[in-house]
């Protein structure tokens, strides 16, 4: 079968090739349309001298022109790597470097940092440049023209299954690393290979395809960067079925709930809090129809209890998915949110059949309540970081016989079989022998309701080792009182867990992605002292 992103996408042109397929800003795409762009791409990109195995970089926010480059590598069965815009030059140099891009489809407006990057990849040969109104002098091939010059046909060699998508992910801290995965393993546990609600595999390459016939299609909203695996993903396999696909270049609440109002969108992903409290917020101070929304998910970051009981207090009616997992692993486990979850946990899913948690020396626990451990996931999974054995070899174990992959999650089992997780091992915080997980204590400081953003951190401490700090933002025209704040607290975890340390900012930082900049929080709180309101 030809498991391949490439031949998936096309299957699902062939079945509705007059469906709109994007949507961003003024502009629209049929699935046809969409193909057709992809396919004169493709084609340029291999007339001058990309293929099979070539790494081409897309530079670019989300918008119409990174879809179609992203599809057009696959069709070459060269890989795409999608390049956060948010990076400066010395981070460019390093992705530019260890991707080994031999080609790169950037916006304008970036021009002088690829100009400035490019001498640390010498193997990048080839750039085409998408207008985006900037008026910066550039040499690359104009993304209009490039496509223009190109006929519109498909005449592509046959791909397969093992050829390769790579995601960079920098996690939380330190460098981005390529995450390796076969084109069917990926699809599998990311792109609808495998039915996350009952295990049970997609039968065919057809499968997607014959459901978008029999389907009129359903409206999805994708807002997160198209520089996150999950982003990515969410887009194709919206695509693989037949469903229509709307995108925002930028997070603006106000936008996004008139595009619900305006396309009737069903379906949106979002990342945590970051961009929950700012939708519930412009929601509450605006007049929209939003009727037609039906499912919310979130993925990357943090989504509090807090946060999800108050989208279902505000849309009794939506359907709210937790769902954890990483761009290293794939999906490990989903779960509905109800009325009743549990304020003061993370996340808590069914595992999937492919997932266990195990002890710190490598060995399986046994699921028995309250034992807490590493996720583990085997089936399919990655093959290791792009340029890195060193690095691959430490998130792969062997048990029994049979390879898993280690993300860095930890979680703990319940006593009716499901699992919560507890957070990332890399920021675990260990304060005099006691481990704290991040992702709770936010939890437990953003359910006060003057508390619109906090992240969790640990600090040197002479006496244990490490202290538990908090950087929190309040709500817009609220005054965090510290005191309370800590009470709180302590009155939804451990007194272990509470912080010990506050630091009140304006606007907090965080990645592009949405996810927790803890490296600029240890920055702010090493720099600053306790409690004092200091903007960004």
């Amino acid at each position: 079968m030809a498991l391949n992103v490439a031949d998936l996408f096309e299957h699902a042109v062939d079945a509705v090739p007059k469906r709109t397929a994007l949507i961003c800003g003024d502009r629209q795409l049929t699935y046809r349309e969409l193909d057709e762009q992809a396919n004169r791409l493709a084609k340029h990109l291999a007339a001058n001298g990309i293929g099979p195995g070539d790494h081409v970089g897309v530079y670019a926010r989300n918008r119409i022109e990174t879809v179609v480059t992203m599809l057009a590598t696959y069709k070459l069965r060269a890989v795409s790597v999608a390049v956060n815009y948010r990076y400066v030059v010395e981070e460019l140099r390093y992705l530019f470097d260890n991707a080994d891009l031999v080609a790169l489809v950037h916006e304008r407006e970036y021009s002088h940092k690829v100009a400035a990057a490019r001498k640390a990849a010498p193997g990048l040969r080839h750039t085409v440049v998408i207008e985006d109104g900037s008026e910066i002098a550039y040499s690359g091939v104009d993304y209009d023209r490039a496509l223009a010059e190109q006929t519109a046909g498909r005449d592509f060699t046959p791909r397969s299954p093992d050829d390769i998508y790579i995601v960079y992910t920098g996690g939380t801290t330190g460098f981005p690393k390529g995450v390796m995965w076969r084109h069917e393993d990926v699809w599998r546990v990311f792109g609808g290979g495998i039915d996350f609600a009952t295990g049970k595999y997609t039968a065919d390459e057809w499968e997607q395809s014959g459901r978008a016939v029999v389907g009129t299609g359903v409206v999805r909203l994708t807002i997160s960067p198209l520089i996150h695996g999950a982003a990515q993903w969410a887009v194709l396999g919206a695509l693989f079925v037949g469903n229509t696909v709307v995108l925002v270049p930028a997070f603006d609440p106000g936008l996004i709930w008139n595009l619900v109002q305006q396309y009737r969108i069903a379906a949106m992903a979002i990342t945590g809090d970051a961009m929950g409290r700012p939708l519930l917020d412009a929601y509450r101070d605006g007049d929209y129809d939003v009727s037609s929304l039906r499912i919310l998910n979130s993925h990357a970051a943090l989504f509090s209890q807090s946060v999800k009981q108050d989208f279902l207090a505000t849309f009794p009616d939506l359907l709210i998915t937790d769902a954890i997992g990483s761009s290293e692993s794939g999906f490990t486990g989903f779960g509905r949110v109800t009325s009743d979850s549990d304020h003061s946990q993370g996340p808590r899913v069914n595992f999937s059949a492919q997932a266990i948690l195990i002890d710190e020396d490598g060995g399986r626990l046994s699921p028995a309540p309250g034992v807490v451990g590493r996720v583990a996931r085997t089936g399919h999974i990655p093959l290791g970081y792009y340029n890195d054995p060193v690095k691959s070899a430490g998130i792969f174990h062997e048990i029994d016989g049979i390879r898993y992959v280690l993300a860095g999650d930890y979680a703990r089992y319940e006593p009716d079989g499901t699992v919560t997780l507890l957070g990332r091992g890399s920021e675990c915080i260990n304060t005099g022998g006691e481990k704290v997980f991040p992702e709770e204590v936010e939890g437990a400081l953003k359910s006060h309701p003057d508390v619109y953003d906090a992240l969790v951190i640990g600090l040197p401490d002479e006496r244990y080792g490490q202290r538990v700090g908090a950087i929190v933002q309040a709500r817009a025209g609220a005054e965090v009182d510290i005191t309370a704040l800590d009470a709180h607290a302590r009155d939804r975890i451990a007194g272990y867990k509470a912080p010990r340390g506050y630091w009140l900012v304006a606007d907090m930082q965080r990645q592009a992605t949405g996810k927790a900049n803890y490296a600029w929080a240890k920055r702010f709180a090493s720099e600053h002292e306790d409690a004092v309101l200091t903007p960004r």
